[in-house]
Formats: structure tokens, sequence, C-alpha cells
């Protein structure tokens, strides 16, 4: 009989361990205006073995121990609409707002019926947290009644806003547990702090205030959007050391049991105000810029939670994905020294080109996802819901994440996978489109509202990378159907409202 008992506990234990494998920890960290040259991985890469100007050894550590994408991108080339589109699988098309939602106190686009990735891993059983720059709008009551504020969240003047507590749309309603949230970043122009939609004052001297060049510890900490609500003692040099504290906090609370961690970095966005030092390490003045400076706080922010991972002996049983929201930004210093924070391609944050959107996409989940592999496949941020929904075991419905294609098999490195063929992203403040075709990438000129619209470019990415003018085929007669069979086919796609990923897949 006790052989027998062994025998099942040995039985028991396997299993467990292979359920346990089968389920990991998933953690998700989307960077701030970070292109490709940012990350050291690719800057030694593109340069053969030139050294950096800001090392980022962290998330080179990541790249070496899992597998870089060469083709990825982020759905838009600017923040809050690609934040949409991240968090519920969608092209921005599909939101009421698909230039994004840059007000504080605007309506959320995401809707209750939508996927997201806290619902999907909470639905799945997952502790979920979310920790870091939101920018997907909110319901804050006026202070002069129990309406919702919906007007400007900047100026010089006290807001009929009660900032006191964040009522709904934030991500307590997108299927988090926990969150430690800064509703626009540090960039403003609300320079609160929020903690399971309550104020957390960040000391003990903390008052709500107009927070503007006057009355900020420091004028450098309100940045260009300008003047709005905030914490008398906010201070942009802390934030992010703060966050990553709070991101590493849940990981070792929650380590007992299955967790998700969405962990959206403020960094590198302007103000560019790095601390002095994190952990007895210089950081700023270290580099050539306050830009680069950011960029190694970046990196820090990923040891923090990496160490967590390895402090709880979770790190083997996490899926970690670190990407970020768009291309990088541009700095005539850092490029004349060359720092090429696009990675060599033509165009930064907010434009149509390459370097707007052509992001670091990296994946780590050790015995599951080869060290030191490359995937070519076309891949986009939307993409990392339906991937959660296939570790999870999770069906989506057919109105959930319709352009999120499961990123699973592309891991693991199964010759099954078959990725997309067709890539639909949008720029910044020009409104431009793109839509890709395998190696083709045509640029479609519009205007807000969509009622004209205009091809002005055709690529062929194999031939010409760098996007030459010169070499723009649009006005080629010998590519003209080309052209025009793309354009029809964007256009059938975006009025007809089909799913352009297969469902559960």
């Amino acid at each position: 009989m006790r052989i027998r008992i062994y025998k099942w506990i040995l039985c028991w234990s396997i299993m467990a361990s292979s359920l346990q494998a089968e389920t990991p920890n998933i953690v998700v960290i989307m960077a701030d205006d970070v292109g490709l040259g940012d990350i050291g991985f690719q800057h030694k890469e593109r340069t053969g073995g030139q050294k950096p100007f800001a090392e980022t050894p962290n998330i080179d550590a990541l790249a070496e121990a899992g597998m870089w994408f060469t083709d990825a991108h982020s759905p838009t080339s600017l923040c809050s609409p690609t934040r949409y589109a991240v968090m519920s699988g969608n092209y921005n098309y599909r939101s009421y707002a698909p230039w994004g939602v840059w007000g504080s106190f605007r309506e959320t686009p995401i809707k209750p019926e939508d996927a997201t990735l806290g619902r999907v891993a909470q639905h799945a059983g997952y502790k979920t947290g979310f920790v870091g720059k939101w920018h997907l709008g909110g319901d804050f009551h006026k202070k002069s009644s129990k309406e919702f504020y919906r007007g400007n969240d900047r100026g010089e003047t006290d807001l009929d806003v009660d900032a006191t507590e964040w009522i709904s749309g934030g991500p307590q309603d997108m299927g988090f547990d926990y969150d430690f949230t800064l509703p626009t970043g540090v960039q403003g122009p609300f320079y609160v702090a929020y903690e399971n939609g309550k104020w957390h004052p960040l000391s003990e001297n903390s008052k709500l205030i107009n927070l503007n060049k006057n009355t900020a510890k420091d004028p450098f900490f309100v940045s260009d959007k300008g003047p709005g609500t905030g914490d008398s003692e906010w201070d942009a040099t802390e934030m992010n050391v703060i966050l990553a504290e709070k991101a590493a906090n849940f990981i070792r609370s929650n380590a007992d049991e299955p967790f998700f961690l969405c962990y959206w970095s403020p960094a590198v966005h302007i103000p560019h105000t790095p601390p002095d030092s994190i952990d007895g390490k210089p950081i700023k003045g270290t580099t050539i810029t306050r830009h680069l400076d950011m960029v190694r706080v970046l990196d820090l922010e990923v040891k923090e939670i990496v160490d967590a991972l390895k402090e709880t002996g979770e790190y083997d049983n996490t899926l970690i994905i670190f990407t970020s929201d768009n291309g990088g930004l541009w700095n005539s210093k850092n490029h004349e020294n060359g720092h090429l924070s696009s990675g060599g391609w033509r165009g930064n944050k907010n434009a149509p080109h390459e370097g707007g959107q052509r992001v670091p996409f990296i994946a780590v989940w050790p015995g599951h996802i080869p060290a030191g592999s490359r995937s070519d496949a076309l891949v986009n941020g939307t993409d990392i819901l339906a991937t959660i929904a296939a570790i999870t075991g999770e069906n989506l419905e057919d109105h959930q994440a319709m352009d999120s294609w499961n990123l699973l098999p592309a891991f693991r490195g199964s010759e099954n996978f078959e990725s997309r063929e067709e890539l639909m992203l949008q720029s910044g403040s020009r409104h431009e489109l793109m839509f890709r075709q395998g190696p083709w990438k045509l640029i479609i000129d519009s205007n807000h509202h969509l009622t004209q619209m205009d091809p002005v470019a055709l690529f062929n990415l194999e031939t010409n990378p760098q996007e030459k003018e010169s070499e723009n085929l649009i006005n080629n007669p010998e590519y003209k159907e080309r052209a025009e069979a793309m354009f029809k086919r964007y256009m059938e796609i975006r009025e007809g409202g089909e799913r352009t990923a297969p469902k559960n897949s």
C-alpha cells in the first residue's frame, strides 16, 4: 500500500509540474517611445558590434534568452491609439476614436463586450495586475455633481473634476485585480497616481493642485503637454522607480498562484527626467542625452521585474513579452553621434515609414522558446491578446480580438505556423494609413474623418528597405495594378468590418 501511495504521489507531482509548465505566469512589458535602435542588442547588430551609447544589458539578456522578432510592429506610430489596439486585439478603426483617446477624461474606447488582456487572463483564473501608463481615458466625477467630467484635462486653473477617485473606465474595469496607474504617464497634463482606483498621494504632504511651472517642485516636471491637475509632490524623476517597485511587489505577493502582469512603462517619453541614481548606480548625465539616460532607466525597470521573478523562483515558469508602443524618438545629437533610435529604418515616432512603428518584440519562456532564436514573421502588438488566450485555454468570441494572431506556434518554432500576410497600420497626427502585403507597403494619405483617401507611396521593402522616395513606385505604370489592388483590398477589409485573424487558432 505504501508503495502505491508513493507511486500516486510521484504521478501527481509529475502531472502538477507538467500542468504548471503549460500554464505559465505571463508578464507583458510595453515601453513608451522606444525604437529598435534604443535596444543595445539591435544597435550592436546594426553597427557590427559597436558599443551602444546607452547600454541595455537586461533587455539584451531577454533577447539572448528568447526569440527576437525581426518584422515586428506597433499597431500605430503613436502612443494612445496603440494602447487601445494592444489591450483589445483590435485595429484602431474599430474604436470610436481611431486616432486615439488623448484626453484623460474622455470615455474609454474599450467596450464591456470586448476582450482585453486583463479580462482574458482573469477569466482563466490568473491573478491580474496592471502597472504603468494608461492613456485610454477614464471616468471621474465632477466636483460639483456626480456627473462624469468630460472636459479638457489641460489648463492653468483648477478643473471641475474630483481627482480623488477613478470611478470607472480604468484598469479595474478591464480585468485587472490590482493596478497602480498613471493616467497619462509622466507627460501630463494629469499628474496623479492611482492605486486600485484611489488617488495615491506621493508623500504625506501631498495635495491635489493645479500643477504648473510655478507650483511644481521642478518646472521641468511639467511637460510640453502643459499644466493640469496634479499631486503637489509630483517628481517625474521618481515615477519609473516607483512603478518598477510596484510591479516587483505584485510578483512577490502573487507568486503562489498563476499571475499576469501588464507593465506599461512611461519610459522614454518626454519629459526626460532621469534620476541622479538608481540603487547606487549613477544615471543622470551618464550618456550623451537625457533621452539615452532614460533608456538606461527603462533597462533597470526590466531588471527589477526579472529579479523579482528569479527571487520568487518563477522566472523559469514565466512567459515574458517585451515591446514598445511605437518607434523611437528623433534626437539630433543622438543621430549625429551614431545612435539611431529607429534602428536604421526611415522615420521615427508619428511617421508612416518603418521607423515609426518598427519596434522591438521579444518573447522569453525558458524551456519552451529556444534561447537566441529569431523569427521573421510579420507580427503586431495586437497579437499579444490571442497569444495569451491560447496559452490560458480561453476561447474568444467572434467579435473579440478580431485582428490578433496567436503567436504560440511561432514561439515553439512550429513548422505549421502561418503568420499573417497582410497588416493594417496607421501613423500619428498626419493620419496616414499603411497596408502591408508581404514585402509590399502602401501608404495612404487621409484626413481625420477618412472622407479623403489618396494612395501616395508604394514600396517594396525587400528591394527598398529604406523607403527611398526615388524608388517610390506609386506612379510607376508597371505597378499601377498592384497599387490599385492593394488600395481596394484595404478598403474592403476596413469597410466590411471583417475579422483579419483566425479565431482561437
